[in-house]
């Protein structure tokens, strides 16, 4: 009986995971943990830490190109080192910004938004130019779009292959 609860438990934290990592927050850590905790409740039988250990690696690499491919895309734009600043500081500050008038999809507006207005006013204090700005800020924000989608690749890869391999060894 103890096992069902904590499978299903595992499913659900997993799912939740996946529902936080859509909303640009620490969903795919949030996987982790409850794989991490699932597999020490069976003393380490059910997983394994070589699968625990690859799951950490993707979460891992997943934050990294979320925060990374807003200034990598604009970059390919010819964005300055300062539009690039710019990306990260205002997806960040616009998902902070949003997230509390309004909950739940603040986050999501917030971080493409913030991305976008921060790469292009940060790109027209070096160049002044409006259209190489607005460009700026555009790929700025395709990359940003890219990172969440990588990242929500990433938490249902991980939630995926954490309950397959705690239902295949159940």
């Amino acid at each position: 009986m103890t096992a069902w609860i904590l499978l299903v438990l595992l499913i659900v934290l997993s799912l939740l995971g996946i529902a936080l990592a859509a909303l640009q927050l620490p969903g795919t850590w949030l996987i982790l943990l409850s794989a991490v905790g699932y597999d020490a409740l069976h003393n380490w039988t059910r997983i394994g830490w070589k699968w625990l250990v690859a799951l950490a690696a993707v979460a891992l690499i997943a934050e990294f190109i979320e925060l990374m491919a807003s200034a990598v895309v604009a970059s390919k734009a010819g964005a300055s080192r300062r539009a690039t600043i710019g990306a990260l500081v205002g997806g960040l500050a616009g998902m902070i910004l949003l997230s509390i008038p309004v909950p739940i999809i603040g986050t999501i507006i917030g971080g493409i938004v913030g991305c976008f207005v921060g790469a292009m006013a940060l790109e027209l204090t070096v160049r002044g130019d409006l259209a190489t700005g607005t460009k700026v800020g555009l790929f700025a924000t395709l990359g940003r779009v890219a990172g969440m989608v990588v990242k929500i690749v990433a938490a249902l890869t991980m939630a995926g292959a954490g309950v397959s391999l705690a239902v295949l060894h159940f």
